[in-house]
Formats: structure tokens, sequence, C-alpha cells
């Protein structure tokens, strides 16, 4: 019987303390880098099972942001999900903190600050800091995106491209454009999958122009409006815009009543994500509906069941249709 190897054993074969291997295990600080990861890489090689820190109870979860989310219009989306995770995590007696990360950011130190038991991910992060975060002996699910190895749950974004995108079909639209920030995000990518599935389902033939992202400018608006003018452009112009998500919607349809443009007799404005302003907005928004408060309940049970293997959960989306921005 193979003898398991205790945080002894790794003390002894790298030069340090007891101390200085459990703060290492436990992502705590107190060490430099360079010792952390001698200490990990000598763990790594007697073959330690980091399913160990896995077993004990977790009594401290840290919420990881992205700096770009940082914005209004990110947290309309991601405050619910925070909010869930906090109430779950009160139920179960864990402390929660938050940190907003971006890609110059000592990723170790940063977390090792608020010593947690394990992590939450939301939102597009960078894989360099994903990577970081994922040679860390902690449990770790990602909510909003998907990385390879890495337990995540996210909601159905491929089923609510098709269904917006099948539900403009049967209401006469047939110049729909998919109008996308990035495709980097893995949402925002199945989104325009579910789009083109249903086009080509449909057997409809969509000019690759009405596919648009917005160029990479510093501030989103200003580069959602240069690509939208450039769709308006076109000959013939689009008679609906599926936008990736709320609030790039709301920003096309405030651009185009600029215009002296009528929704939805001069075009159909359709978004994704049901934010709270969404139905506030003038006129409310025809959108795609997830569940935010369910993907942060389900993220802390991931974490707490602890699965041997990495997980992938979706969870179904809703079509919300007003019909100020969709013919009906």
């Amino acid at each position: 019987m193979t003898k398991s190897v205790r945080v002894r054993d790794i003390a002894e074969a790298a030069n340090v303390s007891l101390g200085a291997v459990s703060r290492a295990l436990k992502g705590q600080p107190g060490l430099s880098e360079q010792t952390r990861e001698r200490i990990l890489s000598v763990a790594r090689s007697l073959s330690y099972d980091f399913s160990r820190l896995r077993n004990d109870k977790i009594k401290r979860v840290l919420f990881i942001l992205h700096r770009q989310h940082n914005t209004t219009s990110a947290l309309n989306f991601y405050s619910p999900v925070l909010l869930a995770v906090e109430n779950a995590c009160r139920e179960h007696e864990i402390a929660l903190s938050f940190l907003a990360l971006g890609p110059t950011d000592d990723v170790s130190q940063q977390v090792g600050l608020h010593a947690p038991d394990a992590l939450l991910c939301a939102g597009f992060i960078e894989p360099e800091i994903v990577d970081v975060l994922q040679k860390m002996p902690l449990p770790l699910v990602i909510i909003d995106h998907c990385v390879p190895g890495i337990s995540c749950i996210n909601a159905d974004n491929f089923s609510g491209g098709y269904q917006m995108t099948q539900h403009l079909l049967e209401q006469g639209y047939t110049r729909i454009a998919f109008l996308a920030s990035s495709l980097a995000h893995y949402s925002i990518r199945q989104r325009e999958r579910g789009y083109r599935q249903a086009l080509y389902d449909a057997g409809v033939l969509v000019s690759p122009q009405y596919d648009i992202i917005a160029p990479p400018l510093i501030e989103l608006e200003p580069s959602l409006v240069y690509a939208l003018d450039d769709l308006l452009s076109l000959s013939p112009a689009p008679d609906a815009i599926f936008c990736y998500n709320d609030a790039a919607a709301m920003t096309v349809m405030s651009h185009c009543q600029q215009r002296g443009m009528k929704i939805p007799e001069d075009i159909a404005i359709a978004g994704f994500d049901n934010i709270d302003s969404a139905q506030r907005w003038n006129p409310p928004l025809s959108t795609m509906a997830i569940d935010k408060a369910a993907l942060g309940k389900a993220a802390v049970a991931m974490l707490l069941n602890a699965p041997d293997e990495p997980q992938q959960q979706l969870l179904p989306v809703e079509l919300k249709i007003r019909a100020s921005t969709l013919t009906s």
C-alpha cells in the first residue's frame, strides 16, 4: 500500500517550515511567489493528494471578477450573481470576499491576502490569470465562462441565441444582424453560434456583413456605435439586430432613435441577459432571460460538492418578448 504524503514530508523535501507548506497549499499570504511555487512543485513531485484540501470544510470563498467587468453595464448582470453567491455562502456559514483582478496584477499575492479556501470566478478572464488560479491547490468554479479542465456553470447561451433568432425569423425578419463586442468571451461566442445555427436550420442565407464585431476601442459605447453605423450603411440594411447583451441593445436603440428611426417599425432590436433596466427602457427591450440568482446559487453548490472531475452545467434561458421592440 502506498504511503500517503504528509505536510511534514513536503516541508523536509523543500527545506521549509510546516507553516510555510500550509500557507503554500492553502494559498495564504506570507510567502514570496518563488517560495510558494517551489513548495507546490515539491508537493506535486511527491504526488501529494491535493484533494485532501477539498475535504476540509470551506470557510472562506473569494469571488473574483475581471476589472473590465467593473462597469455599470456589466455589474447590472454580475451584481445579482454576487448577491446570490453571498446568500448561499451565508446559509452554509461561509465568509465571502471580493477581488477585482486585471492582467497586470500579482494574482497569487492578491488572492493570498484573502486566504480563501475556495475560488469563484465570474465572466471572461485572461488565460494567463486562469493558469495561475488553476495551479493553486484550491477548489475553483467559473461562472459565465468556460475553461477546459475547470468546473464551469453557464446559462445555455447557444440555446438562447437559437431561440431568439428563430423567433425573429418567425416574425418575418430576414436580414437579421448579430452585433458583438468580442467573440473571445465564451458566452458571447455561444450566442453567436446559436444565431448562426438557427439561420442555417431555417435555410436563410444572411450576408456575412450582418455578423459584425465592434472594433476594439477603449470605450465600449463608441465602439458599438461605430459598428452599428457600418450595419446601417449596408444596402439593404438589416431589418433586425440581435445584440450580444442588453447593454449593447440599449446603446443600439438610443443611437437608432437619434438617427430618427422608429423601433420596431424601421428596425427590430433584441438583447440578451434580461437585466433589470431592460424592461424599464424606452421602449422596453425584448431579450433572453438568464436566472442570475440561480447561477450564483448553483456555483456555490458545485464548490461544496467538490467533484473529483471537472463538471460543466448549463441552466435554461427564457424568451422575454416585449412587443415594443419586436413586431409580434
